[in-house]
């Protein structure tokens, strides 16, 4: 008996995916839950398990095609049966378009003579003229009535034809180039941030921290902070933190716009933007303002990891109310990050450089940060994107103040 291997539920929202690779060819044992097949969504990568033990005797949706949630992706079957060649596809028969039935008029109805010459002098079908007399005779009145009506109105300008766009010519292949197809992931990314861009007011504004205090108190106890907790002490917790007391302050960057509603969060979901070879991807803490500064850097590490390796799950990915970017361990020395939708805000972090500052009428060399908040200012105004950056760049110069709560 076959056992048909089905696209599993992919989680809120999504009901299709991309067929990335099969783990196995036809003929190949499989174990029960050893990975088959590797579908790509435009969140997450899922392993496909085999549901049993066995041999896979069919692929029927190859590497590349999309499919929906429940459709059958091969079949296998159970103990050592020879693997089959996979039958063509057919052809889905399409059902003959229904013809159109006549609608009913009064054409059939009789005539008076002076009601047919007014008719052929016009140039009007019967059909076209809406009867009043006995079981629906149309009168000579109601000619008349009609000719007066289209008269009446005014006449439809002529629709002017839109020159049509000339096709745009194939793209040659080049020999020194290389045509790779884009991952659902990727794709995905590209329609949401040019979703972002086309539906709102996004601005950004920009500061700096001095970066002093936090450098200080990291190499103070960074080695304790790890031997006791496990974990390196980065610099995206003090962030965090940060963050959700500037969220506290300023609700309307933890909010988003729902129609013509605006929904308050009071919680504090943050999402932290991670590279893979993928695409970027925007694991999330959740209620990040209940955690230590050892949870937050323990979930980060951990969501990390499952980022590159692909491991993510919807549940990581889904909820985040405000997003922090830290291209700076790119290099980056300022860039004006895009939002998330429908977040409203996002922080971009940049790379630390020591720079000449003006400290109590001295020039002294500070490590410093450049910092940028991008903003719906359909939501959000100047006022307050400027103090929200304002008390991150506080609590940055001050970190004492987040251990404090202050």
């Amino acid at each position: 008996m076959a056992i048909e291997i089905q696209v599993p539920q992919l989680g809120e929202s999504i009901s299709e995916a991309t067929v990335a690779r099969w783990m196995k060819a036809p003929g190949d044992a499989v174990e029960a839950d050893e990975p088959l097949v590797e579908l790509e969504t435009d969140k997450v990568t899922v392993e496909v398990p085999a549901p049993r033990s066995g041999v896979l005797e069919e692929i029927l949706a190859g590497e590349g095609e999309e499919v929906e949630v429940g459709a059958v992706l091969g079949r296998m079957a159970a103990g050592a049966v020879a693997a089959k060649t996979a039958p063509a596809p057919k052809a889905k028969e399409q059902a003959p378009a229904p013809s159109d039935a006549s609608a009913p008029s009064n054409a059939s109805a009789p005539l008076s003579p002076a009601v047919r010459k007014l008719l052929a002098d016009n140039a009007l079908a019967p059909e076209a003229v809406a009867g009043t007399g006995k079981d629906g005779r149309i009168t000579k009145a109601d000619v008349l009535g009609h000719l007066e009506a289209a008269a009446a109105a005014p006449p439809a300008p002529a629709p002017v034809p839109a020159a049509p766009a000339p096709p745009r010519p194939p793209r040659p292949d080049h020999p020194r180039e290389e045509r790779v197809r884009m991952s659902r992931l990727r794709r995905r990314v590209a329609e949401r941030l040019k979703d972002a861009q086309n539906t709102a007011a996004m601005l950004t504004t920009f500061n700096e921290a001095d970066m002093s205090g936090v450098v200080a108190l990291r190499r103070r106890y960074r080695e304790a902070f790890e031997n006791r907790h496990g974990v390196r002490l980065g610099f995206m917790s003090f962030f965090v933190k940060a963050c959700i007391g500037a969220l506290k302050e300023i609700p309307a960057v933890n909010a988003e716009i729902d129609g013509g509603d605006i929904i308050y969060k009071n919680h504090y979901d943050i999402g932290v933007a991670v590279g893979t070879a993928q695409g970027l991807v925007v694991p999330v803490l959740k209620d990040a303002d209940a955690m230590s500064f050892a949870e937050v850097e323990h979930s980060i590490a951990d969501l990390g990891a499952r980022a590159r390796d692909g491991k993510l799950s919807m549940e990581d990915l889904t909820g985040g109310t405000f997003t922090i970017s830290n291209g700076g361990v790119y290099g980056s020395l300022m860039s004006a990050p895009i939002l998330n939708p429908p977040q409203s805000g996002i922080l971009g972090m940049h790379k630390i450089e020591d720079r000449p500052v003006a400290v109590d009428g001295k020039v002294e060399i500070r490590p410093m940060m450049y910092l940028a908040l991008s903003y719906d200012h359909r939501i959000i105004d100047g006022s307050e994107s400027v103090t929200f950056l304002v008390r991150v760049k506080e609590a940055i110069e001050n970190p004492e103040r987040l251990l404090l709560d202050v």
